[in-house]
């Protein structure tokens, strides 16, 4: 029997960073010419798409690989201090412990998932850690792990915190798990029919027994 492969998202998925992420993003606002992120105006956010935040942010195109990399670099400084999502290391112990492969696909930098990974001691449970920035999906990105893995698109479950996960993940022809502790809320998920939508990380458990 062929092994599943469980490829997961990084922020918000495994590693609770929306805070973190939504201060440094507060603190760039003015030197990229966006709008200031309050409480009401995150959820607002939470239930729209990445092309609609970003249409709504007013923030260049041209500006946001620039964003991105500055954003990285600022989150490098917190990387110790932030906590993994409640459940997920136990969740994540015990799916390596039934013999499925793990794997990571972020648009945050290799070395800080890697740092984050090693502190809190899940390192040794992941294959591969690939780290690639798109602005709207990861679907050229998940490709390309398949093709430089050998991984059969059947064999593999996405589990993702954002729209834009299940999005690229119906684009590659592969499962996908939608989880609601992360950045866009439960309706705007929904909206998008993954294949499932947990709202805890022990769900994964019995989730992907039926994938």
């Amino acid at each position: 029997m062929t092994q599943k492969v469980i490829i997961f998202d990084f922020d918000g998925t495994i590693a609770d960073t929306v805070d973190a992420l939504v201060n440094i993003a507060n603190r760039l606002a003015v030197e990229f010419g966006y709008i200031q992120i309050s409480a009401n105006e995150l959820t607002v956010l939470r239930n729209l798409t990445a092309r609609e935040i970003i249409k709504y942010s007013g923030v260049s195109l041209l500006r946001i690989p620039f964003l991105v990399k500055k954003v990285k670099g600022e989150l490098k400084t917190k990387i110790k201090d932030l906590e993994s999502i409640p459940g997920m290391p136990e969740a994540l112990i015990e799916l390596k412990n039934q013999g499925y492969r793990l794997g990571i696909i972020t648009s945050n930098s290799q070395e800080n998932v890697s740092e984050f990974l090693k502190f809190h001691h899940l390192d040794d449970l992941f294959e591969f850690i690939h780290s690639g920035v798109t602005i709207f999906g990861k679907t050229t990105i998940i490709n390309n792990v398949f093709r430089q893995r050998q991984i059969k698109p059947q064999t593999v479950i996405y589990v993702g915190d954002e729209t834009r996960d299940i999005e690229a993940a119906k684009k590659a022809h592969i499962k996908v798990v939608a989880v609601t502790w992360g950045f866009n809320s439960p309706e705007a998920l929904a909206k998008e029919n993954p294949d499932f939508l947990i709202d805890h990380p022990s769900e994964l458990l019995e989730v992907v027994k039926q994938c």
